[in-house]
Protein backbone atom coordinates (compact mmCIF):
# COMPACT_ATOMS: atom_id res chain seq x y z
CA UNK A 1 0.00 0.00 0.00
CA UNK A 2 1.85 3.38 -0.97
CA UNK A 3 2.70 5.79 1.93
CA UNK A 4 2.86 9.54 2.27
CA UNK A 5 4.12 12.30 4.82
CA UNK A 6 3.16 15.61 5.29
CA UNK A 7 2.51 18.01 8.29
CA UNK A 8 -0.78 19.03 9.23
CA UNK A 9 -3.45 20.50 12.02
CA UNK A 10 -6.00 18.51 12.90
CA UNK A 11 -9.56 20.53 12.69
CA UNK A 12 -11.89 18.63 13.72
CA UNK A 13 -12.54 14.86 14.33
CA UNK A 14 -15.66 11.89 14.63
CA UNK A 15 -16.47 8.72 15.58
CA UNK A 16 -16.49 5.86 13.09
CA UNK A 17 -17.24 2.29 14.40
CA UNK A 18 -15.95 1.10 17.71
CA UNK A 19 -13.09 2.35 18.18
CA UNK A 20 -11.85 4.61 15.01
CA UNK A 21 -11.86 8.22 14.07
CA UNK A 22 -12.26 10.34 10.91
CA UNK A 23 -9.68 12.98 11.40
CA UNK A 24 -10.46 16.26 9.47
CA UNK A 25 -6.50 17.89 8.86
CA UNK A 26 -5.67 21.13 7.01
CA UNK A 27 -1.89 20.08 5.59
CA UNK A 28 1.37 21.72 4.38
CA UNK A 29 1.15 19.83 0.99
CA UNK A 30 -2.17 18.06 0.17
CA UNK A 31 -4.56 20.73 1.68
CA UNK A 32 -7.78 19.49 3.33
CA UNK A 33 -7.41 16.09 4.28
CA UNK A 34 -9.72 13.13 5.67
CA UNK A 35 -8.30 9.90 6.55
CA UNK A 36 -9.15 7.27 9.20
CA UNK A 37 -7.13 6.65 12.67
CA UNK A 38 -7.91 3.13 13.66
CA UNK A 39 -8.06 2.44 17.28
CA UNK A 40 -7.65 5.72 18.38
CA UNK A 41 -10.27 5.98 20.78
CA UNK A 42 -8.85 2.57 22.73
CA UNK A 43 -7.00 3.60 25.99
CA UNK A 44 -4.06 1.29 24.39
CA UNK A 45 -3.84 3.60 21.36
CA UNK A 46 -0.59 5.32 20.82
CA UNK A 47 -1.42 8.43 19.01
CA UNK A 48 -4.69 9.25 20.39
CA UNK A 49 -4.23 12.50 22.06
CA UNK A 50 -1.97 13.64 19.17
CA UNK A 51 -4.72 13.73 16.89
CA UNK A 52 -7.42 15.78 18.57
CA UNK A 53 -8.13 19.45 17.24
CA UNK A 54 -5.58 22.22 17.50
CA UNK A 55 -2.76 19.33 17.34
CA UNK A 56 0.34 20.78 14.74
CA UNK A 57 1.82 16.95 13.78
CA UNK A 58 3.78 15.39 11.21
CA UNK A 59 2.38 11.75 10.19
CA UNK A 60 2.37 9.40 7.64
CA UNK A 61 -0.92 7.96 5.51
CA UNK A 62 -1.33 4.96 3.67
CA UNK A 63 -2.88 5.81 0.43
CA UNK A 64 -6.69 3.79 0.83
CA UNK A 65 -9.71 3.25 -1.63
CA UNK A 66 -11.68 5.93 0.05
CA UNK A 67 -10.20 7.59 2.32
CA UNK A 68 -6.43 7.12 3.73
CA UNK A 69 -5.27 5.87 7.03
CA UNK A 70 -2.62 6.94 9.43
CA UNK A 71 0.31 5.17 10.14
CA UNK A 72 2.53 7.35 12.29
CA UNK A 73 2.12 10.08 13.86
CA UNK A 74 4.85 12.89 15.49
CA UNK A 75 3.51 15.73 17.48
CA UNK A 76 5.14 19.22 16.22
CA UNK A 77 3.31 21.75 18.53
CA UNK A 78 0.38 20.44 21.11
CA UNK A 79 -1.45 23.63 20.63
CA UNK A 80 -4.61 22.94 22.36
CA UNK A 81 -3.13 22.13 26.09
CA UNK A 82 -2.47 25.70 27.02
CA UNK A 83 -5.16 26.94 25.23
CA UNK A 84 -7.33 24.96 27.20
CA UNK A 85 -6.52 26.99 30.80
CA UNK A 86 -7.01 30.10 28.72
CA UNK A 87 -10.65 30.39 27.58
CA UNK A 88 -11.09 33.45 25.35
CA UNK A 89 -7.55 32.17 23.42
CA UNK A 90 -9.64 28.56 23.19
CA UNK A 91 -12.55 30.02 22.13
CA UNK A 92 -10.84 31.97 19.70
CA UNK A 93 -9.28 29.13 18.07
CA UNK A 94 -12.18 27.17 17.85
CA UNK A 95 -13.59 29.86 15.52
CA UNK A 96 -9.41 29.63 13.22
CA UNK A 97 -10.35 26.11 13.11
CA UNK A 98 -13.88 26.24 11.61
CA UNK A 99 -12.45 29.40 9.63
CA UNK A 100 -9.75 26.93 7.93
CA UNK A 101 -12.33 24.10 7.35
CA UNK A 102 -14.95 26.63 5.82
CA UNK A 103 -12.86 28.40 3.43
CA UNK A 104 -10.59 25.29 2.65
CA UNK A 105 -13.46 23.32 0.29
CA UNK A 106 -12.01 21.09 -1.94
CA UNK A 107 -9.83 18.10 -0.02
CA UNK A 108 -6.40 18.12 -1.42
CA UNK A 109 -6.26 20.56 -3.51
CA UNK A 110 -2.95 22.67 -1.80
CA UNK A 111 -3.51 25.83 0.45
CA UNK A 112 -0.19 26.43 1.81
CA UNK A 113 -0.87 29.87 2.92
CA UNK A 114 -3.91 29.49 4.62
CA UNK A 115 -2.29 25.96 6.54
CA UNK A 116 0.99 28.98 7.46
CA UNK A 117 -1.65 31.46 8.81
CA UNK A 118 -3.13 28.75 11.02
CA UNK A 119 -0.88 27.46 12.56
CA UNK A 120 0.93 30.91 12.77
CA UNK A 121 -2.05 31.93 14.64
CA UNK A 122 -2.40 29.41 17.08
CA UNK A 123 1.41 29.55 18.09
CA UNK A 124 0.70 33.91 18.78
CA UNK A 125 -2.69 32.57 20.44
CA UNK A 126 -0.24 30.41 22.95
CA UNK A 127 3.05 33.04 22.40
CA UNK A 128 1.71 36.37 21.95
CA UNK A 129 2.74 38.75 19.13
CA UNK A 130 6.00 39.68 17.49
CA UNK A 131 5.24 42.97 19.66
CA UNK A 132 4.19 41.06 23.14
CA UNK A 133 0.82 39.76 23.74
CA UNK A 134 -2.25 40.87 22.72
CA UNK A 135 -6.16 40.17 23.35
CA UNK A 136 -7.12 36.69 22.05
CA UNK A 137 -9.91 38.69 19.90
CA UNK A 138 -7.63 40.80 18.06
CA UNK A 139 -5.57 37.91 17.38
CA UNK A 140 -8.70 36.03 15.73
CA UNK A 141 -9.72 39.30 14.17
CA UNK A 142 -6.57 39.68 12.41
CA UNK A 143 -6.62 35.83 11.24
CA UNK A 144 -10.47 36.38 10.11
CA UNK A 145 -9.50 38.93 7.83
CA UNK A 146 -6.24 37.41 6.35
CA UNK A 147 -7.49 34.03 6.09
CA UNK A 148 -10.34 36.19 3.91
CA UNK A 149 -7.88 37.74 2.44
CA UNK A 150 -5.93 35.14 0.85
CA UNK A 151 -9.21 33.41 -0.05
CA UNK A 152 -9.50 36.38 -2.34
CA UNK A 153 -11.60 38.48 0.07
CA UNK A 154 -9.36 41.39 0.93
CA UNK A 155 -11.58 43.60 2.42
CA UNK A 156 -10.24 48.21 1.97
CA UNK A 157 -9.80 50.18 4.53
CA UNK A 158 -8.53 53.12 2.96
CA UNK A 159 -9.69 53.47 -0.67
CA UNK A 160 -13.42 53.02 -1.46
CA UNK A 161 -14.03 49.21 -2.32
CA UNK A 162 -16.34 50.18 -5.45
CA UNK A 163 -14.91 52.48 -7.30
CA UNK A 164 -11.52 52.92 -5.79
CA UNK A 165 -11.22 56.89 -5.22
CA UNK A 166 -8.31 57.14 -2.46
CA UNK A 167 -9.54 57.86 1.39
CA UNK A 168 -10.26 57.29 3.74
CA UNK A 169 -13.78 57.39 4.30
CA UNK A 170 -16.12 56.83 6.71
CA UNK A 171 -18.31 54.47 5.49
CA UNK A 172 -17.97 49.95 5.66
CA UNK A 173 -19.89 47.89 3.51
CA UNK A 174 -19.51 44.09 4.01
CA UNK A 175 -21.57 43.61 1.07
CA UNK A 176 -19.44 45.84 -1.40
CA UNK A 177 -16.26 44.74 0.52
CA UNK A 178 -14.65 47.51 2.70
CA UNK A 179 -14.99 51.31 2.92
CA UNK A 180 -17.00 52.74 0.30
CA UNK A 181 -17.32 56.72 -0.52
CA UNK A 182 -20.59 58.47 -0.42
CA UNK A 183 -20.86 58.33 -4.28
CA UNK A 184 -20.55 54.21 -3.71
CA UNK A 185 -22.43 53.72 -0.37
CA UNK A 186 -25.31 51.08 -0.35
CA UNK A 187 -28.11 51.86 2.13
CA UNK A 188 -27.60 50.80 5.83
CA UNK A 189 -23.89 50.95 5.32
CA UNK A 190 -21.68 51.46 9.05
CA UNK A 191 -20.37 54.33 9.81
CA UNK A 192 -17.24 53.28 12.46
CA UNK A 193 -15.08 55.22 14.26
CA UNK A 194 -11.63 56.35 11.81
CA UNK A 195 -9.98 54.84 15.17
CA UNK A 196 -11.37 51.49 14.20
CA UNK A 197 -10.84 51.54 10.44
CA UNK A 198 -7.02 51.99 11.32
CA UNK A 199 -6.90 49.04 13.46
CA UNK A 200 -8.68 46.80 11.00
CA UNK A 201 -5.88 48.20 8.72
CA UNK A 202 -3.42 47.53 10.76
CA UNK A 203 -4.73 43.85 11.85
CA UNK A 204 -4.92 43.17 8.33
CA UNK A 205 -1.43 44.35 7.42
CA UNK A 206 -0.16 42.60 10.74
CA UNK A 207 1.12 45.74 11.83
CA UNK A 208 1.21 44.81 15.23
CA UNK A 209 2.44 47.36 17.10
CA UNK A 210 -0.32 49.74 15.75
CA UNK A 211 -2.52 47.72 17.89
CA UNK A 212 -1.14 48.77 20.89
CA UNK A 213 -3.09 50.10 23.68
CA UNK A 214 -6.55 49.83 21.92
CA UNK A 215 -9.71 51.19 23.68
CA UNK A 216 -12.41 48.10 24.76
CA UNK A 217 -15.22 50.18 22.13
CA UNK A 218 -12.82 50.54 19.30
CA UNK A 219 -11.57 46.51 19.68
CA UNK A 220 -15.61 45.83 20.17
CA UNK A 221 -16.32 47.46 17.10
CA UNK A 222 -13.49 46.77 15.02
CA UNK A 223 -14.74 42.95 15.74
CA UNK A 224 -18.48 43.49 14.72
CA UNK A 225 -17.15 44.93 11.68
CA UNK A 226 -15.48 41.56 11.22
CA UNK A 227 -17.95 39.20 12.10
CA UNK A 228 -20.02 40.95 9.93
CA UNK A 229 -17.26 40.73 7.16
CA UNK A 230 -16.86 36.99 7.46
CA UNK A 231 -20.56 35.94 7.61
CA UNK A 232 -21.31 38.22 4.26
CA UNK A 233 -18.62 36.43 2.40
CA UNK A 234 -19.27 32.78 4.14
CA UNK A 235 -22.89 32.99 3.25
CA UNK A 236 -23.44 31.89 7.47
CA UNK A 237 -22.32 32.65 10.64
CA UNK A 238 -19.39 30.34 11.98
CA UNK A 239 -20.97 28.11 14.65
CA UNK A 240 -17.96 28.75 17.14
CA UNK A 241 -18.17 32.71 16.94
CA UNK A 242 -21.39 32.67 18.94
CA UNK A 243 -19.17 31.73 22.15
CA UNK A 244 -16.28 33.96 21.62
CA UNK A 245 -16.38 36.78 24.29
CA UNK A 246 -16.28 40.35 22.86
Amino acid sequence: MPTYRDDAVVLRTHKLGEADRIITMLSRRHGKVRAVAKGVRRTSSKFGARLEPFSHIDLQFATGRTLDVVTQVESLDAFGEPLTENYPAYTAGQVMLETADRLVVEEREPAVQQYLLLVAALRVLNSGTSDGPRPATLILDSYLLRALAIAGYAPSFTDCARCGVEGPHAAFSPSAGGVVCDACRPPGSARPAAETLRLLGALLEGRWEDTRDVRAAVSREASGITSAFVAWHLERNLRSLAHVER
